[in-house]
């Protein structure tokens, strides 16, 4: 008996052992290094047909990862834009609009939930190096939004005394902020050339020191928004001027971080986004970059303005060398995000969709069919569902039929040029430029009404509308 009963429980412990040792063990959640590039066009790096100088960390990545050739800004304006990539919102929906000036007294309202604060309930360091750009006030800077580490410039860098449009010379001196605090005034363009190397050190930092838990690295690089600057290291370098040093130094800086991933055992555990906030700022000229085709730029809902190159990279996990040309944006960084953290989505309704599947190669999946194109306080400009774009009649920026600058001097564009009404299809003729509107009436009629439900959801300055489900923007408490 007791022979039988030593049997039983030998054969017992083997069993457990045997499940013990089968059980695989807890998948980790991964690192995020989100890279947000501003005014970069979609034609600048050299994996997309850039000339004159090289992006090859970039081109690599490329090659290690996917491109999303049918990626979207959510708006074609710096605030705008960084509102929707973090909150997952249509920026309109959120009150919000344009590029915030300095003290504007207004910001990302603090009650909306950001991709930092989302990933930090999960145990995650979240840091920002780079341009925050959603309001200067204290009560909106990054480290009341989610962030535990912040350290980078309030606005834009041409939002300085210095600026050549002379309004701009009543703006207040520019300051690096470390946390809430201004620590150095940028002075000079001299100064400004430190702005990719320091924000690359301190993100290399920020890897160091938290490589033993997972974190959320957010770079939004200031450059090569105007006024351009590049340091000692690749000034004169490129065949295109500045402009060229600044991109071959933003491709310096990705790679920089990118080696120190695999320095600190990441590279595997770490999910890379390369994107842009908007397209390029063409009447700059030779300091502008370059729509790669699409029509227009920066400030305007043609895809030469919203548009943007992305590159995304996860060794394992996202198919290395492929493109997808599915329709993505910038609104489904966070669904997606929050899916690979086991994050909670926000509270309040989103605008973006979890693009996970096909995120890791399944190109059956298709998560977002339709797309909005707002712009200006709360136009809506254009609808797309699928390769069929429709834009409504509108007033708007133009770079057309005007010279660029050069030497840092922007050239005229327009702002109250009126489009007509037009319909294209972005299959065939992706530059916009034959309407096929009167061949098409069941295809107008069904863009009208997703335009429709736009309206109702989130209002229409153009039509006088006011939208059911339009939230406040954050508004500065007078002391």
């Amino acid at each position: 008996m007791l022979r039988v009963l030593s049997l039983l429980l030998v054969s017992m412990g083997l069993c457990l052992l045997m499940a013990f040792q089968s059980e695989k063990p807890a998948a980790k959640t991964p690192n995020i290094v989100l890279f947000f590039i501003d005014d970069l066009g979609y034609g600048d790096l050299s994996v997309n047909g850039a000339l004159g100088y090289k992006t090859p960390n970039l081109d690599k990545m490329a090659t290690e990862g996917t491109r999303f050739t049918n990626f979207m800004a959510a708006q074609a304006v710096c605030s705008a834009s960084r509102a929707a990539l973090l909150t997952g919102c249509y920026p309109n929906r959120l009150g919000i609009s344009g590029a915030f000036g300095p003290n504007a007294g207004v910001g990302l309202n603090p009650k909306e939930e950001t991709i930092a604060e989302l990933v930090k309930a999960q145990g995650y360091a979240t840091g920002i190096f780079g341009k925050w750009h959603l309001g200067s006030d204290q009560e909106f800077l990054p480290l009341q939004q989610g962030f535990d580490e912040y350290y980078g410039v309030p606005y834009s860098h041409d939002m300085w005394p210095l600026h050549p449009w002379q309004e701009r010379a009543k703006y207040p001196p520019l300051h690096w902020i470390e946390g809430n605090k201004p620590v150095k005034e940028i002075k000079s363009l001299e100064d400004a050339s430190e702005l990719t190397p320091v924000i690359t050190e301190k993100a290399i930092s920020f890897i160091k020191r938290n490589k033993n838990k997972p974190f959320f690295l957010y770079v939004p690089h200031p450059l090569p928004h105007v006024p351009l600057a590049a340091s000692a290291k690749f000034r004169g370098k490129s065949q295109r001027g500045i402009f060229g040093d600044v991109m071959m130094e933003l491709d310096w800086s990705v790679g920089e971080i990118m080696k120190e991933l695999k320095a600190q055992g990441l590279d595997n555990n770490t999910l890379v986004i390369f994107t842009s906030d908007n397209g390029p700022w063409l009447n700059y000229g030779d300091h502008a970059g370059s729509a790669g085709g699409f029509r227009e730029g920066k400030g305007t809902s043609f895809e030469g303005g919203q548009r943007e190159p992305c590159i995304m990279r996860w060794p394992g996990v996202i198919p290395a060398g492929r493109v997808s040309n599915k329709l993505l944006s910038t609104l489904d960084v966070l669904p997606t995000i929050a899916k690979l953290t086991g994050a909670k989505l926000p509270k309040e309704k989103i605008d973006g969709y979890d693009f996970t599947a096909l995120l890791k190669g399944d190109e059956s999946q298709t998560p977002r069919e339709s797309f909005l194109y707002y712009y200006r306080k709360n136009n809506l400009e254009a609808v797309r569902k699928g390769d069929w774009k429709l834009v409504f009649a509108h007033p708007g920026r133009t770079y057309e039929g005007s010279l660029p600058g050069k030497n840092g001097q922007p050239g005229p564009a327009p702002e109250d040029h009126q489009f007509p009404k037009a319909l294209y299809n972005l299959a065939r003729d992706p530059s916009e430029r034959y309407d096929v509107l009167e061949q098409n009436p069941e295809i107008v009629a069904e863009l009208e009404k997703i335009a429709d439900a736009a309206r109702d959801d989130m209002g229409d300055d153009l039509q006088q509308k006011t939208g059911k489900n339009v939230r406040e923007i954050g508004r500065t408490v007078k002391k």
